[in-house]
């Protein structure tokens, strides 16, 4: 349990720090949510959802 911990822990502190990247370049993240539609996230909060079609291309 203690590896599945850790990992989980590596998996938060990766995000964080992508938040951090995204504000000191002023871009954003993209992940996928736990409905599965993939959003790009902003360093101001904002939240755009990625139409589909706009993957695949």
């Amino acid at each position: 349990m203690n590896r599945i911990h850790d990992l989980g822990k590596l998996i938060k502190l990766t995000g964080d720090r992508a938040k951090l990247d995204a504000k000191a370049n002023g871009t954003y993240i993209v992940y996928k949510t736990s409905d599965g539609q993939f959003v790009k996230e902003y360093s101001n909060g904002q939240v755009e959802r990625i139409k589909e079609q706009d993957i695949l291309s």
